[in-house]
Formats: structure tokens, C-alpha cells, sequence
């Protein structure tokens, strides 16, 4: 492999692959499908394929400029500089202070007018921001929506079924019995919250603005902290079959 082909590579693996999530995605509803043909869960993994084709979609999308928000912003400051070159040439001649007082009122309102348009320039120059940080938050908001529903389908599979001693009620709702269905189940459900933080990070990609990696930051944290909720029963569900007798030492 030359220099090229070994730079080119190292770039590879420098940023997010949109269509890698998506196949990973992907093959995650295959896994959950097979294993769990009839559950609730197999639809959620559905959801996230086609919800990871979308965001990265729109991801990819605001890479671009927004070129009507440009052309707004260059005409403005266009009109603006028209009218500066108005006053300052064509007006300014038609009343000459001669007095101390109003040159010092002069400078000071002219002063005042550069600021209130330098102010005005840099409200517009960030107007793309805005309206991508915007969009932004739209994208995020789903995906934050279905981080829920991934932890409410772990809530009920409690390692405590696997227990001889466990009594259901009437109101229980269904539960794995067996400790491997049940840590695979929940295996799922950390590997679909892990990908949420992978589309999230895919805006922070595509928008460099620091509310935006807040923003991703906080959809990061979300899905990690409900994830280590799901790992702490699968220890258990592991801790508990060490424990049965025969169990390897």
C-alpha cells in the first residue's frame, strides 16, 4: 500500500460512516428477528433502521450551506453598504459643520451607526447557524424519543424471574425465563442505545457549533447511563448462573 492509499485509509477511520451505522443497524433487527421473532423489541430494531436511514439523511444534508440564507445575507450587507455610501458621500456634503460640538456629534452617531451595523452583520452571518442548530434539535428530539422506548422495553426483564422462588401475579407482564434469551434481550437493547449516540455524534459531524456537541453530548450521556442500568442485570443474570450448582469454577 503506497503513502496515498495508507492516508486515504487513515481518513477512513476518522470520521463516521453513515451507511456502516445503518448496516449495522441493520443487521442488529436480522439478530433480534431470529431470536426474538415475536417481541415488541424486533419492532423497536425495525424503528431504528429506518430512523438511522433519515438521520443520516439529514446529517449529510446540512453539510451543504444553506444558499438562500447566503444570498439573503449578501444582499443585506450589500443594501447596507449602498446606504452608508449614500450618506457618507451624497448627503454628508449637503449640511458642512463647521463647530466643534457638532463634529464631535458627528463622529459619535456615526460611531453608534457602525456598531448598531456591525451588530446587525454578525446577527445575520450566524442566521445559517441558527437555522441548522434548529434542525438539529428536531433530528435529536426523535432520536431521543426512542432511547426511551428502548429503556422501556428493558424495564420488565427483571433477572429476579430467573429466581425459583419468583411468584408472578395476574398483572405481571411476560417474562424470559431463560437467563441466556434473557441476557441476549437485553444485550440488544444496550448494542440499539449504543447506535443512538453513533447518529447523534454524525450531527455533531456534519455541524461544527458548540450548543450542537452539547446537545450530542447530552443524547451520549442518555443512552450510556441507560446502558450501564442494562449491564448491571446482565452481571447479576452472570453472577447468578456462577452461582447454580455445577457451574464451572
Amino acid at each position: 500500500m503506497n503513502s496515498a492509499e495508507s492516508g486515504s485509509a487513515a481518513m477512513h477511520y476518522r470520521r463516521l460512516d453513515p451507511q456502516q451505522i445503518i448496516g449495522t443497524a441493520a443487521k442488529l433487527e436480522q439478530r433480534v428477528a431470529e431470536r426474538f421473532p415475536d417481541a415488541g423489541l424486533r419492532n423497536v430494531a425495525k424503528e431504528l433502521v429506518s430512523l438511522a436511514t433519515d438521520l443520516a439523511a439529514s446529517a449529510q444534508a446540512l453539510q451543504a450551506p444553506i444558499w438562500w440564507v447566503r444570498i439573503l445575507i449578501g444582499l443585506a450587507v450589500a443594501v447596507g453598504a449602498a446606504v452608508f455610501l449614500f450618506v457618507g458621500t451624497i448627503l454628508s456634503f449637503d449640511r458642512i459643520s463647521t463647530g466643534a460640538f457638532d463634529f464631535v456629534q458627528g463622529i459619535e452617531a456615526s460611531l453608534n451607526t457602525l456598531l448598531l451595523a456591525g451588530l446587525g452583520f454578525l446577527a445575520l452571518a450566524r442566521s445559517e447557524e441558527r437555522i441548522k442548530r434548529k434542525r438539529v434539535f428536531i433530528e435529536l428530539h426523535a432520536l431521543r424519543s426512542l432511547i426511551h422506548v428502548v429503556d422501556m422495553h428493558q424495564l420488565t426483564k427483571d433477572p429476579a424471574a430467573l429466581s425459583g422462588d419468583f411468584k408472578p401475579t395476574a398483572n405481571s407482564p411476560m417474562r424470559i425465563t431463560n437467563s441466556q434469551d434473557l441476557a441476549r434481550y437485553l444485550d440488544y437493547c444496550s448494542e440499539m442505545l449504543s447506535l443512538t449516540g453513533k447518529l447523534a455524534a454524525l450531527f455533531a459531524q456534519s455541524v461544527n457549533d458548540e450548543v450542537v456537541i452539547e446537545a450530542v453530548n447530552d443524547i451520549e450521556t442518555l443512552g450510556s447511563n441507560l446502558s450501564r442500568k442494562i449491564w448491571q442485570k446482565i452481571t447479576m443474570i452472570e453472577n447468578a448462573a456462577d452461582r447454580r450448582p455445577g457451574a464451572p469454577a
